[in-house]
């Protein structure tokens, strides 16, 4: 499986709240930022991920452009919310050599 398909992957579990499936997809040593929180750990990833689904009732995610290197992705993301509040992210996800994902970085922008 490609990074670009992992990256996939996870966002599609993501909007799926299925935070069993993605654990599998996170190292043990993740580091997780965004505009909010800095975080370490695969159970404080975790946590935190747990803790954004139980503020949602439901996400949709639609990739607005992809890019691949050796080690990473980064995706333009518009994020909805509970089919009213729009989010325009920008993830940049980096692999450890097992394929896991090790980082995820988080940027909000805006969508004009």
């Amino acid at each position: 499986m490609s990074h670009a398909d992992t990256f996939r992957r996870y966002l599609q579990l993501y909007a799926a709240r299925d935070l069993d499936a993605i654990a599998d997809l996170f190292a043990d040593q993740i580091r997780l930022r965004d505009w909010k929180i800095s975080l370490a750990g695969k159970a404080a990833a975790l946590a935190e991920t747990r803790h954004n689904f139980e503020r949602v009732a439901s996400l949709q995610i639609e990739v607005l452009s992809l890019f691949e290197s050796a080690d990473g992705v980064a995706g333009e993301l518009r994020i909805l919310i509970d089919g009213r509040e729009e989010l325009h992210v920008l993830d940049v996800l980096r692999f450890d050599a097992d394929g896991k994902i090790a980082e995820i970085h988080a940027y909000v922008g805006r969508g004009d």
